[in-house]
């Protein structure tokens, strides 16, 4: 079946934070993505898009070098807490970040970055480790 639309391409991918301030410091300072925008969206429209009365939110845009950005967003009301999944759970999700030199990265994490492992170089050759952001959402770094 062909697609409905041949111009889609990726925009952002989202991760819904309980607390922004403390969850962008590790993607900009320890990840080193630029914040490219920060705003806030309120109204109607945005409670029946995302489907939850009242519903506001607080967004920043986040960019690497390539064309994709991460969404970082903070809703109000509050989320609720949701244990962090394993990456082999149905709906699982992280976000994948490519650096020059994965080893000289996992050296130069700070101490209280949560890792999974070090550096894996798996049976494709690509090296990867996974982190946790300060709020548990998994994070993929790796080097092609």
């Amino acid at each position: 079946m062909p697609p409905i639309r041949s111009d889609t391409d990726t925009h952002h991918v989202g991760i819904t934070v309980s607390d922004l301030d403390t969850v962008l410091p590790f993607y900009r300072d320890v990840l080193g993505l630029s914040v490219a925008d920060e705003f806030t969206v309120a109204g109607p429209e945005l409670a029946d898009a995302i489907d939850v009365d009242g519903a506001s939110g607080t967004f920043v845009h986040l960019e690497g070098s390539r064309n994709c950005r991460v969404e970082l967003v903070e809703f109000e009301p509050a989320v609720r807490e949701v244990p962090a999944a394993g990456l082999n759970q149905p709906g699982a999700t992280h976000v994948g970040l490519e650096v020059g030199d994965l080893a000289a990265f996992d050296e130069a994490l700070p101490a209280d970055v949560t890792t999974l492992s070090g550096p894996q170089t798996t049976e494709s050759g690509t090296t990867i480790m996974f982190l946790r952001d300060p709020e548990g959402n998994l994070v993929e770094v790796l080097e092609p």
